[in-house]
């Protein structure tokens, strides 16, 4: 019997699934609002969770993001379905998982809240999300800088990240792996965290500094 084969560069896509995601963030946080506003909306297949915004790995998420992934390169095309963009995750966390959900084609669906709507990977929201996250840690960042050198003390300190790091980061970029792709095949070679994978926050920060100092060059 021949094997599936992958879909051909370019080919439309074959069937629509809709997968759901729900999330509480303490134990005590019901989850049946989201999970019968999911069922309303025709979603089957949900993946759920209770864990706090502040948890960085949450293994549910990563598990539906992950199948949406197979999915899509399945030739099947794939929206994430969610109660409100809120249940994602904030920050750098949110901005990271925008990114590879539009790399992987994946698209979004937020059932209430501000950014209601079903939105396709190409579309202008998960810009919003990744510029608005970007800019509210940006922002932050330089707060708490200006604070830190009114108090006298140094900025940054100990780094995971280094030249060779970032080397085999823009090479694994050029192949075109996604953010947790790279954090899970790169290792960090000094400090207190030597040995251990950087997350994927960490490797696209490392990556938006790169571009930003290459446009600064450049338009020297």
């Amino acid at each position: 019997m021949e094997l599936p084969r992958p879909p051909a560069a370019g080919a439309e896509p074959t069937g629509h699934v809709r997968l759901g995601y729900a999330r509480a963030s303490t134990v005590r946080q019901s989850l049946d609002a989201q999970l019968d506003s999911l069922a309303d909306a025709g979603v089957t297949r949900v993946l759920s969770e209770k864990i706090s915004t502040r948890v960085t790995k949450r293994p549910e998420l990563d598990r539906a993001v992950t199948l949406a992934r197979e999915l899509r390169a399945s030739g099947v095309a794939v929206t994430l379905v969610v109660h409100e963009h809120k249940r994602l995750g904030r920050g750098i966390d949110l901005a990271t998982l925008a990114e590879e959900l539009k790399a992987s084609e994946v698209g979004l669906e937020f059932l209430t809240g501000e950014l209601q709507g079903k939105h396709d990977p190409s579309g202008v929201v998960f810009t919003v999300l990744s510029g608005m996250e970007r800019e509210y840690i940006r922002d932050h960042t330089l707060e708490g800088h200006e604070s830190a050198l009114k108090r006298g003390k140094t900025i940054g300190g100990a780094t995971v990240a280094d030249p060779d790091m970032l080397a085999m980061a823009l090479h694994y970029r050029d192949q075109g792996l996604s953010l947790r792709d790279m954090a899970a095949k790169l290792v960090i070679t000094s400090g207190k965290k030597k040995g251990q994978h950087p997350s994927p926050a960490t490797v696209m920060r490392m990556l938006r500094e790169h571009d930003e100092q290459a446009t600064a060059t450049a338009e020297a």
